[in-house]
Parts: structure tokens; sequence; C-alpha cells
């Protein structure tokens, strides 16, 4: 791919993924390498006049009235980092971390942090190299932004800590390694940083742990929708169900985007199918709400994601250090200059203000993360409650009693449920928004904090349980689906859900009898994180 060229301005969600995950390489764009340039002017200039500035010649947080000589400024950086590094628990994944770094470096590229394009340009060459530092994923409250998570990896940056690597063991199969940092920068011949003033605090204030980790969930959501979609779908099909809940007029009459967007899915998932025509007159006025108000449902969790994706763009292309450098054009001069020379008539003296903030608060991230994981678990709800109607006798009308073959003899889809049901259960509490809390820190001057980061953990969490719903819900639909298809007088559901059953075939047979399904629901979550269950849709 051709390389990432980041500006702090123009970063996309896709973009993140690119690097985080297919190792899409990163260049400092030249025109926001001169607005970084022109940043650190002004704090270089702040030092060597020694005047008073928040966290440049100061400490940090409670310690901000504790005056920094200039020769204690460097050591004041190695500080800094060394004693934010507490994180503890399992270390995030090595594209989480990516994204992570990306961000982090997009938002110094923006020219209000103040730090020199030195930094940007060592965290792009470690992105590009393969060089991921080893970051714990819990310690951060979301405000000073994410100052734990943050530190680990300006730690790998000055050669400290450890770094993760993504190694063969041998067998074809791939783990992650811990290393020395200054090893591995060593290996991908990188020279470790030595910081100066103002960027410790600028690498390690900032939401970008909670804004990778979110990003890369809202990614994976946004193909949990449109496969379920496509699941509901033929969920809908195999239950006998009708498409006239789906008609157009209705959802224009309430015109949400989502709703509208997911009503058309189903009517093109069902156009066609032999199934639906061989009940159109039957007596059944109206499908229960699984099936009837999957628009409503899935739509409303396609407009969460949308708002979601707005309010990770925003921040993706934020500054969000602190303090700030806003730099001051002083074009007093211009006048005097001759017109026909632009470039000297133009002759600018550069100034600068200093001003500190509170834009490295989580909240407006941890709010969105929170209501991601509510919208989630209600997609997992609505599947698992089509599940229930695929497998009860007394719900699914013309089924085998638990999609079983031989039922009593086998339990067929009896236990899948089940599993759906716990893995419902605990989205439920996982659910519970981390950001209505708060714990004061910092000797009571952080008196408000977000929790973004505890509500990205726990909606990676939601995501996976989210997806194996759908895995059993998609397994259970085809097994329906089998059961028309192979029935004395076969029918067939739509050609688009017929290329969903097929993808769902190409990782999971039809169960002929009661076999170990966990394996089944493996593959098939990783075909729905692939996105070939969606493609139905496309």
């Amino acid at each position: 791919m051709n390389a990432l060229h980041i500006d702090g301005n123009d970063l996309t969600l896709e973009a993140v993924r690119e690097v985080a995950a297919e190792r899409r390489p990163v260049l400092l764009a030249p025109d926001a390498r001169e607005a970084v340039d022109r940043a650190r002017a002004v704090v270089d200039a702040l030092v060597a006049g020694n005047h008073l500035a928040y966290a440049i010649t100061t400490g940090v947080g409670k310690l901000s009235d504790v005056r920094i000589a200039g020769e204690q400024i460097r050591e004041l950086q190695v500080n800094l980092v060394r004693s934010h590094a507490v994180g503890v628990g399992e270390p995030l994944s090595i594209a989480e971390t990516r994204a992570m770094m990306l961000l982090r470096a997009n938002s110094l590229a923006k020219g209000h942090s103040g730090v020199r394009a030195a930094v940007i340009d060592t965290l792009c060459e470690m992105l590009n190299r393969g060089v991921t530092p080893f970051v714990p994923s819990q310690g951060s409250v979301g405000a000073s932004g994410d100052l734990a998570p943050l530190a680990h990896l300006a730690l790998a940056l000055i050669g400290e800590g450890e770094c993760m690597n993504d190694v063969s063991d041998g067998g074809g199969d791939r783990k992650v390694a811990r290393v020395a940092s200054a090893d591995a920068l060593k290996r991908a011949q990188i020279k470790p940083l030595v910081l100066e003033a103002k960027e410790a605090v600028s690498l390690i204030n900032g939401t970008q742990a909670m804004l990778g980790v979110g990003t890369l969930a809202l990614l994976d959501a946004e193909t949990l929708v449109d496969s379920a979609d496509v699941i509901g779908a033929l969920t809908c099909d195999a239950l006998q169900g009708t498409d006239a809940a789906f008609d157009e007029r209705i959802h224009r009459a309430r015109p949400h985007s989502g709703q509208i967007k997911t009503a058309a899915n189903l009517r093109r998932m069902l156009e066609g199918s032999q199934i639906r025509e061989s009940h159109r007159d039957c007596g059944r006025v109206q499908d229960a709400y699984s099936l009837r108000c999957i628009p409503q449902v899935h739509g409303a969790v396609r407009d969460t994601l949308a708002h979601c994706r707005a309010v990770f763009e925003t921040e993706a292309n934020s500054a969000v250090d602190n303090p700030l450098v806003f730099i001051v054009i002083d074009n007093a001069n211009k006048n005097d200059a001759k017109k026909n020379d632009a470039k000297k008539n133009d002759a600018k003296k550069l100034e600068g203000d200093i001003v500190s903030g509170g834009n490295f608060h989580g909240e407006p991230i941890a709010f969105a993360l929170d209501f991601l994981a509510i919208a989630l678990s209600a997609l997992a709800g609505i599947s698992e409650r089509r599940i229930e109607r695929l497998v009860n006798p007394a719900l699914n009308e013309g089924l085998p009693p638990f999609l079983a073959p031989g039922a009593g003899l086998n339990s067929g889809f009896m236990m899948p449920q089940v599993t759906a049901a716990a893995l419902v259960s605990e989205n439920k509490v996982l659910a519970h928004p981390a950001s209505v809390d708060s714990i004061t820190t910092s000797g009571n001057k952080e008196d408000y904090v977000s929790m973004g980061m505890t509500a990205a953990i726990k909606l990676k969490r939601i995501v996976e349980n989210t997806r194996h719903v759908l895995a059993i819900e998609a397994m259970a639909a085809a097994q329906a689906i089998d059961f028309y298809l192979h029935a004395a007088k076969p029918l067939k559901t739509s050609k688009r859900g017929q290329a969903a059953h097929a993808a769902i075939r190409s990782v999971c047979a039809t169960m002929e009898k009661d076999r170990v399904m966990y394996q089944d629901f493996a593959r098939l979550a990783e075909l729905i994180a692939s996105g070939k269950i969606a493609e139905a849709l496309r």
C-alpha cells in the first residue's frame, strides 16, 4: 500500500485499520512538519527565556506549582514517563497498540503540541519497522487521558520497558514474545529518543488508548450489523416470516436512516424466495417482534454506530494533550515591504500562546464507547430471541424440535441456544456504563474522570460475545434452510440468501446427527469477522 501521510486533520478510521492490522506505512506530511516546527519554536523560546508554563517548566498534576530549573528539564521528561508507566493486566493486542501509536502521532502532527518532528518521525519508524510497545490494558481512568497506557508507549520510545514481537513458533502459528525495548529498537535500527521540554507530557496526555481500542471495535461492529441483517433475513425466511413489515412505506413514515437501510437490506435478502412465496396466503397476520422489528432494532444499532463513528473521527483529528501551543503571526511590517516580492514582503515574526486546558478528558469517547456497548448488546439480544424461535418446538412451526434430525435421540440446537443466552446475559452486565463513574485522583486536582478505557475494554468483550451469538444464529438458520431444501417438495430461499447459506456451509456442514459444535461456532465467528457473510448484501 502507498504510505499514509498524516497531518492531524484527515485521518480516517479505515486508515487506522490499514496501519494497525495491515501494516500500511506512515509518514509525517510536509505541511504538518512545518506546523510542528513552528509550535516547537515557541516552546524553545519559552524555555530559553525561563518563563513559567505548566508541564514545561513546572511539575504536573498536583505538583504543577513546583518550578523546574532549565538543567532539570530533560530529567523531568524521563521521570514523567517512568513514573506514569504503571499499567497492569493483559496487554493490548499488537493491532490495538499500533492504532494507539498512529492516533498519537496524528494528534501531535496537528501542530499544537510543541514537540519536535523527531518524536513523530520515531513513532512512524516504529510503526513501519514493526516495533510495538508492550502496553498493559489496565490503569487508565480516562483523564488526563490514558496516562498509563500512553506512558508505556513513550517508555519504548526512550529505549526502556518492553516491546512485543509477533513471531512464528516454527509450526505455522504465530505467537507474541516480549523483548526489551532497547533490543527491539536496536534490531530495527531506530535510535531511542532523548526527550526535550514538554515532549513527555505531550506523549502521555491524550485519549489514544481508548480511541484505538474503540476504533477497531467500531469497525468490527459495522461488519456485525451488516452480517446481522443477512442472518436475520435467513432466520425470518426459515420461520416463514412475512416481508410485509419491511415495506418501504412503513419506514419512510418513520425515516431513521438506519431503519430505512436495514429494511431495504431485508427486502433484498428475501426477494425471490420460494419459501416466502409458499406461505404468502397463510392465516398469520403478524410475526413476533424479533422478526417484525428487525429494521427498528438493527436500524437503531446502525444509527448508534454512525454517531460513534462521527465522534471517533473528530477525536482522531484533534489535539488532546495539555498545554497546547497556538501560533500568532505578526504581519505588522507587511505594508513596509516591497509589493513585488511576496515572500520578502511577508517577513513574519513568529509568536505563540501556550494555553492550559482539558482536551485530554475522555468523556466524549467514553460516552460513545458505552453507547456502542448498549447497542451491540441489543443486537445480540434480538439475535438470541430469533435463535429461540428457530429451536423451540412451540414456536418453529414446520421445523423439527431444536432443529434436530431424529429429535429425542438427537438434541440438535438445544444447547447452542443456552450458550447464546449466557453470552447475552453477560453483555447485559458489561453494558452498564463505565462513564457514569468517577474516582478522584492526583490529590483532588483531577477530581472528575471519564473511565473511558474501562468502557473500551469491556466493549471488546461485548463485540466478541455478539459475534458468537450471531455465529450460533447463522448455523441454526442454515440448518433450518436445509430442511426446506431436503423436504418432499424442496423450497429454496432467495438468491442472496443462497449466497449467505453457501458461505456458512463453506465452514460448517449440515448437522445430520449430534456432533461437537464449538469449532463450528469459532469458524463461523471468523467468517462473520471477515465480512464474507455480509457480502450477500452486495
